[in-house]
């Protein structure tokens, strides 16, 4: 098997005579217009077949199954796989990519969120005289300026904050940072900077302002990257290629050369996920871009070959947005462990992550307690002691797996490809594997370029340098404003569906429903704190979502924001997407189970019953077990030892307030350990010694009992809302 390190040599970027003769900021221009007009020239060349309407996915599945033959044939809809079916038609090769599960199901929407070269890769280069690493940190950071220019409305630069705490520290990470940019070159987002103490604290007030001397400043950028994975997957349907979530490889199909006799790969047999169908893909080659599951795809084709992936679990959590500013990110760049950990605003809330450790291949990781601890003891360290880190603000936390390599044909089998590798087995089949989010395009390029040469087929040059993704041509910062005077959307919404389908935008407000209200005039929210409008349910069928899940985690990110507004936005959802695909009771219930399921295990649910369940010993003192006791006594006026919904349902409307005896019911279900539809004393007992420990925050349960109580004290009326609550 011939493997090769897959390492582009990116030439140094110099500003030389031409430089001194038109001055730094004339040239930066200068190229950025030869960039552009060539990236205008490319795109002049492209039709796009698809550009009023895409193709529903039983098209698609149609023209998978009626294809006599493709030139290429991706396996795996992640960031590379949808990269590769880009770059694949856009060279005007017949194309097609299939997905057992759904796009960005997997590592690529379970990412960091960051766009960035590496700041950690340079500082190892320049320790290590490490050339290798260095050029891989310069090709990120060109890849990090293609990614922020296709795809605007998606991503944007960030600035992050690296605070220092010891004087010696300033020069050599200030040393560090401006290397950094030197590597960008013209394509450094912005030029980093120092900051006093003063200003730091001003700039980022929930900093440890014990022994901060400064920080340090730079630019890297950020993405939405389910949302970013989608655009891809989607620009590469609109230029014609037949791509298909929920669509596995059952086996790959095999032929004998003619001229050299030896066994090639075809094609795949694939099976409809969903129906249950099997069918043949034909391709003159495949490309097997699985992530963490390569090496399953690999011993498809040979079962002695040798694993090449060594999955690594990278936890991330999220905890409200009032633990950072709302634009400026902090990174942690020497933790207990030695590991690297970003504190960074995302969507309105705080992503803190990651971590890096072992794991098996599994296509439902599950984030553990151990790594959300430790992320948050390291968040304590950085923030100020005014500042409480709860565990009980954490509204998701989830885990990713990413793929690692080792190279076999290296003589040490054993160690860690730090870029990527390219493969292309005995049979034909080529393997992409390893790298990093910000490289998938510069990877697709290269895996094509290997499948080009290794089957003869007549192809064009790579054209997606430049090459704009789904919403991003027409965009523009100020696009909410005509989404708002157009269609009369709110302004938090306007905003959200311009920077989440950039110009395609219009297209979610046409299907948004009247409110019949005075303002907004339409966009009906899932739920009452997050911009998600129910249109976006629809519009999310036309982008082959299949599943609530697939709405929930991928086309929004209200799983990933928070899971208990997602367990509440669920039945909607799949309300709204049983009648438009027209399915029964029965997977109806299979849907909102399943959802349930995945939000629970995967998205940290589990976390808050297990907060409970683990809080064994009471840790009140005497006068706090008297007070909770006489509160729980007032809903529980027979003293029975329990309290139902009937109970606290009853308390309610004696102070004139009204619940939804569903929504009552779960309110009472998160404190219920037992699950026999009563909350012991014990158990309320528990709820609030794990409030006070801050192992949960914001129990609806807890406030809703303590407003109650203060209202019958005072006889006044009281409002109730969903608090939000933490995991």
């Amino acid at each position: 098997m011939a493997f090769r390190k897959a390492l582009k040599r990116t030439a140094i970027v110099g500003g030389g005579a031409v430089a001194a003769v038109f001055g730094l900021s004339q040239l930066i221009e200068y190229r950025k217009t030869q960039a552009q007009l060539a990236h205008v020239a490319a795109e002049a060349e492209l039709k796009v077949p698809f550009a009023d309407e895409l193709p529903s996915r039983q098209a698609q599945l149609a023209a998978l199954q009626n294809t006599e033959e493709f030139d290429v044939l991706v396996v795996g809809g992640g960031a590379t796989g949808a990269g590769c079916a880009l770059d694949a038609v856009t060279r005007n090769l017949k194309t097609a990519l299939v997905e057992r599960s759904d796009f960005s199901s997997g590592t690529s929407s379970r990412s960091t969120k960051l766009i960035h070269g590496g700041v950690r890769y340079l500082q190892k280069a320049i320790m290590k005289l490490d050339y290798e690493q260095y050029m891989m940190v310069k090709e990120a950071l060109h890849e990090r300026a293609n990614l922020l220019e296709i795809a605007p409305h998606l991503s944007a630069p960030l600035p992050i904050m690296l605070p220092v705490y010891k004087w010696w520290q300033l020069p050599y990470y200030w040393a560090g940072i401006k290397m950094y940019d030197l590597v960008a070159g013209i394509q450094c987002l912005k030029s980093s900077y120092v900051l006093s103490k003063t200003k730091a604290l001003e700039l980022f007030p929930m900093l440890k302002k014990d022994k901060l001397v400064g920080a340090i400043v730079y630019y890297d950028g950020q993405h939405n990257d389910a949302r970013m994975n989608m655009a891809i997957g989607l620009t590469a349907a609109r230029y014609g290629a037949a791509v298909a979530n929920y669509t596995e490889v059952v086996r790959l199909l095999k032929t004998n050369d003619p001229l050299t006799g030896k066994e090639r790969v075809c094609g795949a047999r694939c099976r409809d996920v969903i129906t249950g169908q099997e069918f043949d893909v034909k391709a003159k080659c495949v490309i097997n871009a699985t992530g963490p599951f390569t090496d399953s795809l690999r011993k498809m084709d040979n079962e002695e070959t040798q694993n090449i992936c060594q999955p690594s679990a990278g936890v991330h959590i999220v905890i409200p947005g009032y633990y950072s500013p709302d634009n400026m990110g902090l990174l942690d760049p020497a933790t207990s462990d030695g590991r690297v950990i970003f504190f960074l605003p995302w969507e309105k809330m705080t992503i803190a992550g990651t971590t890096d450790t072992p794991t098996n291949v599994t296509a439902h990781p599950i984030p553990g307690e151990d790594d959300i601890n430790f992320i948050l003891n390291e968040v304590r360290n950085y923030l100020s002691p005014d500042v409480e880190v709860r565990r009980g603000d954490v509204l998701a936390a989830w885990s990713g797996i990413r793929p690692l390599v080792t190279d076999p044909s290296s003589k040490d089998t054993q160690s860690i490809c730090r870029n990527h590798i390219v493969s292309i087995s005995d049979t034909g089949l080529v393997t992409i594997a390893g790298g990093k989010w910000t490289t998938y395009r510069s990877m697709a390029e290269e895996t094509l370029d290997a499948a080009v040469k290794a089957h003869n087929l007549s192809s064009e040059p790579c054209k997606t340098v430049g090459l704009m993704l789904e919403g991003g041509k027409g965009w523009t910062p100020t696009l909410y404003i005509r989404l708002v005077q157009d269609y009369g959307l709110e302004n938090e919404v306007a905003q959200h569906l311009a920077a989440t389908y950039g110009s395609k935008a219009f297209d979610v407000a046409k299907m948004a429903q009247v409110t019949g209200q005075r303002w907004p005039i339409v966009g009906k929210r899932l739920v009452s704190e997050f911009p998600y409008i129910e249109a976006e349910v629809l519009y999310a069928i036309k982008e082959y979502a299949c599943t609530a899940i697939d709405v929930i985690a991928r086309r929004t990110r209200l799983g990933f924001l928070n899971v208990q507004a997602a367990d509440e936005a669920l039945p909607r959802i799949v309300q709204i997407m049983g009648k438009e695909l027209d399915w029964s009771q029965e997977r109806k219930t299979a849907e909102l189970d399943a959802a349930k399921k995945f939000l629970y295990h995967e998205m940290g649910y589990r976390s808050r019953s297990e907060q409970l369940t683990k809080t064994t010993e009471i840790n009140l003192d005497y006068q706090e077990v008297v007070r909770y006791k006489k509160r729980f006594h007032k809903f529980d006026k027979e003293s029975k030892g329990f309290i139902t919904t009937v109970d606290v349902q009853q308390v309610l409307e004696s102070i004139n307030v009204d619940i939804d005896e569903n929504a009552l019911h779960e309110i009472l279900n998160e404190v219920d350990l037992n699950k026999n539809g009563q909350v012991e004393i014990d158990e309320f007992m528990q709820l609030m010694s794990a409030v006070k420990k801050g192992q949960v925050s914001d129990s609806r349960l807890a406030i809703l009992m303590k407003s109650a109580e203060e209202t019958l004290d005072k006889r006044g009326p009281v409002t109730v809302d969903r608090s939000g609550g933490g995991v």
